[in-house]
């Protein structure tokens, strides 16, 4: 299996947090991360290419390809309380079970080397009936670090989290890291910028961040653009219908 990590620069952060955010359920991480690197203007520091992502390019109208993708970006804290990042974003996940596996040893390989200890996964939690005002739900590595995520007004949640979100935060104890996943519920069926907001504030809570959310259904309009071009969004979010969205198996 082809893997590839494309280390641009290599940043001296302390203590920082990794901060997971792929597509799934509603793209929630997805437009979160997105919405993190542009406000912090964080910084690209690594890329990665696994032969498990799809086996698709994209052309502009100039001509250039854009392939499937993750990347790797730092923020260093702007005071003494503002925690150092490393955001994971990218408009894929891997698509397989090994190939999601890799992935994750990889991605926790680059950050234990940059001194990580700990790692927040985000996502969405899928739900049929109408979405007011997100819930938000979380699951831990251990019991002290499921108390940071109720604390945080997470109720905890008992079932299956597919995909990296889930997988991260499993495997994170035998790289000596602790880590929880933090979901906000959502209808799934479209880039739900309410549902990232209700992240983001947790987060901001937690890790004493400043971020502005006047722009946030920027992030989100950019995330359905980017992942339409790969087929991941199906529907105009002002259409709304009774078909299922299209299945894809990392879906959170």
């Amino acid at each position: 299996m082809v893997s590839v990590v494309q280390v641009y620069e290599k940043p001296v952060l302390n203590d920082p947090v990794l901060i997971e955010g792929l597509p799934g359920i509603g793209f929630v991480a997805n437009i979160a991360a997105l919405h993190l690197i542009q406000e912090l203007k964080a910084k690209l520091f690594a890329e990665i290419r696994l032969s498990s992502f799809q086996d698709i390019a994209v052309t502009a109208e100039e001509g250039k390809a854009r392939f499937p993708t993750n990347e790797l970006y730092c923020h260093k804290g702007r005071n003494n309380e503002e925690r150092d990042l490393i955001i994971l974003y990218g408009n894929t996940q891997a698509l397989t079970t090994v190939g999601q596996y890799e992935l994750c040893g990889r991605v926790l390989d680059t950050a234990k080397e940059l001194g990580c200890r700990c790692v927040i996964t985000l996502g969405g939690f899928r739900r049929d009936e109408k979405v007011t005002k997100p819930k938000l739900y979380c699951a831990a590595s251990d019991t002290e670090t499921l108390k940071e995520a109720v604390d945080l007004g997470a109720e905890v949640m008992e079932g299956q989290i597919f995909g990296i979100a889930g997988l991260l935060v499993g495997l994170s104890k035998l790289w000596n890291m602790r880590g929880f996943c933090l979901l906000a519920e959502t209808p799934g069926l479209y880039p739900d910028a309410s549902a990232a907001r209700e992240v983001l504030n947790a987060l901001s809570k937690m890790l004493h961040l400043k971020v502005d959310m006047s722009r946030l259904d920027v992030a989100a309009e950019t995330t359905r653009d980017i992942l339409g071009t790969f087929g991941m969004v199906a529907q105009p979010k002002e259409e709304k219908t009774t078909e299922e969205e299209p299945q894809h198996r990392w879906h959170i």
